[in-house]
C-alpha cells in the first residue's frame, strides 16, 4: 500500500486505479493546461498546439504519460463510506468531507509533505508529480491513516459521521423554515 512520508497509509495500492480524468481535459479532448498556461511549460504548450491542443494521453486514460496530469476531488461525497457533505453558510464548522492526497512516486521522493503540502517528487514512470485526491469523511479518514484501512472498502459511516451529518441537516431545515412576523415577535415577548 502507498504510504505518506510520515509512514501512514493512503489507503491504496495504485493511486492511478481510483483516479478520475484529468482536470485539464476539457469537454471535447482538449488540454486546458496547454491552452491556458502555456507559459509554465512552453514546450509542453508548444507540442500541444501543433496536435490542435489534444491531450496525448487520448481514450486509453494512461495518465501516468502526461506530465501535468491532475485528478482532484469535488469534495461533496465520501469516496469509501458515502457519507454526503453538509454545509451550512456562515459557520465555520470544521467540513464533514475532506480532500485526501494519494501518494505516489517511488518511496524516495514522496508526493506528501508531513502537513500534506505537495512536495516535488518523480512519479514512478518518471513523468513527474501529478496531483491525486479523493474526497474521505473525517472518520475514514483517520481510519485511512491510523490503520489499514482502505479507500476502496466497502464501508458504513460511522454514527458519530452520521449523527453529525443529521444535526446539520437539522440546522439547516431550521434555518430555512418562513415564520410569519407575527409568530417570531409572539417568540420574542
Amino acid at each position: 500500500m502507498e504510504r505518506t512520508p510520515d509512514g501512514t497509509p493512503v489507503g491504496v495500492d495504485d493511486p492511478y486505479a481510483v483516479a478520475g480524468v484529468c482536470d485539464h481535459l476539457t469537454d471535447d479532448g482538449r488540454c486546458r493546461f496547454a491552452l491556458t498556461r502555456a507559459g509554465d511549460d512552453p514546450e509542453f504548450a508548444a507540442e500541444r498546439r501543433r496536435n490542435g491542443y489534444a491531450c496525448h494521453v487520448g481514450a486509453d486514460g494512461k495518465w501516468r504519460a502526461c506530465p501535468h496530469y491532475r485528478s482532484t476531488t469535488d469534495g461533496r461525497e465520501c469516496y469509501r463510506c458515502g457519507l454526503s457533505e453538509v454545509r451550512l453558510a456562515h459557520d465555520d464548522a470544521r467540513p464533514l468531507v475532506e480532500e485526501h492526497h494519494l501518494s505516489y512516486g517511488d518511496a524516495e521522493s514522496s508526493s506528501l509533505d508531513t502537513d500534506g503540502a505537495e512536495s516535488p517528487s518523480a512519479d514512478t514512470d518518471g513523468a513527474g508529480p501529478h496531483e491525486i485526491t479523493v474526497a474521505l469523511c473525517r472518520w475514514c479518514h483517520t481510519k485511512v491513516h491510523k490503520s489499514f484501512a482502505r479507500i476502496d472498502d466497502d464501508a458504513s459511516p460511522d454514527p458519530e459521521a452520521v449523527a453529525a451529518r443529521e444535526s446539520r441537516r437539522s440546522k439547516e431545515q431550521s434555518e430555512s423554515a418562513f415564520e410569519t412576523a407575527s409568530e417570531r415577535f409572539d417568540r420574542e415577548e
